[in-house]
């Protein structure tokens, strides 16, 4: 898919934008709406522990935000514009996507806890299916709950090379790369930005192109 740029007018001048659709996915209590908030810079994704068995995200939920002269491009400052989808625990449907997302997904974000090694093992499975195998390229990997590897005294690398052989293939798979955050940090104000120039970067060498959402059987 084409570059997906934007212009808006502002008074007598255009101000570039770019605008990009994101997609959480990942296990129930993952920490995925909390990514979510730290993304957008807000608390406006529900989140909160499980009750009676049911999870806080049961059917998708599609945030925006628009981050005004966020990043210069081609010698201009230019807004950026998250279109951040959160999904519930099961894989969603994908003439679901389609319909909150037809013009694609341009970044994909695994969300796993630090803190349970052995999840879901089936989702690179579930999500070729989603995208095809180019998916990998537009995809970052997040671990939440890393105040756990602090208290074991362990380094990032050192949780990496330790943890699940399906983990750390996953790690060196995604193109985005890994980013670790700490559940006892402020999400939006300490480390959405990071997350966002890393989401960014991802994006920029993917020259912006958007994953399309695979409505029937390969």
């Amino acid at each position: 898919m084409a570059d997906d740029s934007r212009r808006r007018r502002l008074g007598d001048s255009e101000q570039n934008v770019l605008a990009l659709n994101v997609l959480l996915l990942g296990d129930r209590q993952s920490g995925r709406s909390s990514v979510g908030n730290a993304l957008i810079g807000g608390e406006e994704f529900q989140t909160g522990s499980c009750i009676s068995g049911r999870c806080v995200t049961t059917d998708c939920q599609v945030l925006r935000r628009n981050f005004e002269g966020y990043f210069r491009r081609q010698g201009a400052e230019s807004d950026l514009m998250l279109r951040v989808v959160d999904t519930p625990p099961v894989t969603p449907r994908p003439q679901r996507l389609h319909e909150l997302c037809p013009d694609g997904v341009h970044v994909l974000v695994l969300v796993l806890r630090a803190d349970l090694t052995h999840g879901n093992t089936h989702l690179e499975e579930d999500v070729e299916k989603l995208f095809g195998p180019e998916w990998r390229r537009h995809a970052l990997l997040v671990f939440t709950h890393t105040d756990h590897l602090k208290e074991a005294g362990l380094s990032q690398s050192v949780y990496l090379a330790q943890t699940t052989d399906w983990l750390r293939a996953l790690a060196e798979k995604v193109g985005g790369g890994v980013s670790f955050l700490d559940n006892s940090c402020d999400w939006p104000t300490i480390r959405g930005r990071p997350l966002r120039e890393q989401l960014l970067r991802l994006s920029a060498r993917n020259h912006h192109r958007a994953l399309t959402v695979r409505t029937e059987e390969p």
